[in-house]
Formats: C-alpha cells, structure tokens, sequence
C-alpha cells in the first residue's frame, strides 16, 4: 500500500484517491485522514513524524498543494503538540520578529526591482514619466509574495526577471494575447510568445531613443493612461 514512507502522489479523478506518478490508484487505509493545505507548519510536522502521502494537482504547467495524507492519529497528536507551541508567549515574540523581518525584506525587494525596471526601460528623458509608470506597474504586479510571477524565482538574476515581467506585462495589456484562439499544437503558444515579445521590444526601443511619431495610437501608452485610471 506504499505506507511505510513518505511519497509524492497526485490527486485521483474519484474523491478519496491518489494516483502514484507511474499512473497506480491508491486508496489511502481506513486509518488515514487528509489534512488539507494551507497550514505550513502543520504540514512540516506531519511529514517528519512518520508515513504520509503528499497530494499535488497540475494547473496549466503549475503544481497545487492538495493537502497530506496520513494516519489520522498523526494528524490529531502534531496537531495538538502545534497548538501548544502556538500558545506559548515566545512564539508569539518570533512570529512578530518573523514578519517584521519578511516585510522589510520584501519592502527592500521591491524597491531593488523597480529600480531595475527602471535601468531596463532606460526611456528617453522626454519619456521618464511613461518610464516610471510602466516600472511602476510592472513592479506593483510581479512583487507580491506568492504572485507565482518570473519576479519571484530566484533561479535567474534580477535583470532577467525584470526583463521577462515587462515582456510579460505588455503581452497582457498591450497585445490581443489575452483573447486569442491559440492552437493546441506543441510550441504554438512559445512561438506566438515570441512574436508578440518582438514587438514589444521594438515598442520599448523607440522610447529608448525618443523616436515615437504619434504616443496617441501607441498600445503602451494606451494601457498605462487605462491604468491610470483604474
């Protein structure tokens, strides 16, 4: 019954199912519960105390949480020994350092990254007012914790995020990406990417060197004065 470690399994097509990643349906034993996502810490102390099966789900390309399974005693007894620790005033003391912290440093992050957009733009002077406020949408889009955005990864440098949030944020408000009938044909949907990034590019450029001949029927300006208002 694959219950004596942990395990990343899927979640099943019927309620109360899993699906192993070689395609096996598996039925969590009579003993097991499902503790559902949300709870972090919950979650940690379930998967170090013993056997559980952790749930994913697929959403377009991203992977969900859909909670742990796990013998249903576990769940009760790391339950109440978190409960307890909740209670304590010290960890009251940590929670409040913790986020202190974290908002300071996602204050400081911001602030990197719509700095960065900024260089990136690099917008003639006639244009620093469009500049920042393209920067400052972009960074008001990509930044929010869990956004799931390219500006959260860590995996490439700041500069590469910036530059993919921008792209991304003109193929959304300044392209017709949004309602297009795409074909499902495999690389269709990177191919169109690609064009819509080309022209978004030479939008940017003609900013860069001041070169724009009518900003009234731009789509970048379009969409920032629509933001505007908003």
């Amino acid at each position: 019954m694959m219950t004596d470690k942990n395990r990343n399994v899927f979640q099943g097509k019927e309620a109360g199912t899993v699906q192993t990643e070689d395609g096996n349906i598996l039925k969590p034993p009579s003993d097991w519960a499902l503790l559902p996502p949300g709870d972090a810490a919950h979650t940690r102390a379930v998967k170090k105390a013993g056997p559980s099966w952790q749930v994913r789900y697929k959403k377009g390309r991203r992977l969900f949480s859909g909670g742990v399974w796990a013998p249903e005693a576990t769940l009760i007894q790391t339950g109440k020994e978190l409960e307890e620790k909740r209670a304590r005033p010290e960890y009251a003391k940590k929670r409040e350092s913790d986020l202190k912290r974290r908002v300071k440093k996602q204050g400081a992050y911001v602030g990197s990254f719509h700095e960065a957009t900024l260089a990136f733009l690099h917008f003639h002077p006639d244009y620093a007012d469009l500049s920042e406020k393209l920067a400052q949408a972009v960074t008001t889009h990509a930044t929010p914790v869990g956004s799931g955005t390219v500006a959260r990864t860590e995996r490439i440098p700041l500069e590469e995020r910036v530059q993919a949030a921008v792209i991304a944020w003109m193929r959304h408000h300044t392209t017709a990406y949004d309602h297009m009938k795409i074909q499902r044909v495999k690389g269709k949907r990177r191919d169109v990417r690609r064009a819509l990034a080309a022209v978004s590019c030479a939008i940017l450029e003609k900013y860069r060197s001041g070169e724009v001949t009518d900003i009234e029927t731009c789509p970048l300006y379009s969409a920032l004065k629509k933001k505007s208002r908003e």
